[in-house]
């Protein structure tokens, strides 16, 4: 298994990049669209690849994370959901997303220090290996922060675990906007 940063990699990994991410985050955007491969197709554009790091087997994408400064690691194109969604579901999965995913910040300031840890993923056939605790220990290790932060959703158990394990802690915890998927979300720090 090989680690790198996702614009190092000798192929385009974009359709991959969001495959994995499709089976990851499933849960949280099925609401546009049950259909997987429709979910990887209107994704596959948003990956700003320098901001993504991956675990990759020849050219098989295992595993993926981001981490910057507390920007954004996406950039989502409304023409490219109108194309894969149609106009009227496309255009309002956009604004939705938008407002969702596209990072407005943490809701406490960070430190130019900080590293923003967002969309860790594993892809489905290579889960129960270790690949994300490894693939972080890299990305914490290649980058040049002296903290880290990322957001969590509090069922999401497994990652909570993850993340304690690679020694971050809470220290925040943020009642999501409506009942559903998730009730609150965790922030946690490394130091």
């Amino acid at each position: 298994m090989e680690f790198t940063r996702a614009d190092q990699l000798q192929f385009d990994p974009r359709l991959q990049l969001s495959r994995v991410f499709v089976e990851g985050f499933y849960t949280w955007i099925r609401h546009i669209c049950k259909d997987k491969a429709r979910l990887t197709a209107v994704f596959s554009h948003m990956f700003l690849l320098e901001k993504f790091y991956v675990a990759v087997e020849g050219e098989t994408i295992a595993a993926m994370t981001a981490c910057t400064p507390g920007i954004s690691p996406i950039a989502l194109d409304r023409k490219e959901f109108s194309r894969v969604l149609g106009f009227a579901r496309g255009n309002f999965s956009y604004f939705i997303l938008k407002r969702h995913m596209v990072r407005n910040g943490y809701p406490f300031p960070l430190s130019p220090t900080t590293g923003s840890i967002e969309f860790v993923a594993t892809a489905p056939e290579f889960r129960q290996r270790g690949l994300a605790r490894e693939l972080l220990t890299y990305v914490m290790a290649q980058t040049p922060f002296d903290s880290y932060i990322l957001e969590v959703a509090d069922t999401n158990s497994h990652a909570v675990c993850l993340y304690e394990g690679l020694g971050f802690r809470e220290i925040r915890r943020v009642k999501a906007p409506k009942r559903g998927v998730v009730n609150f979300f965790i922030y946690m720090r490394k130091a």
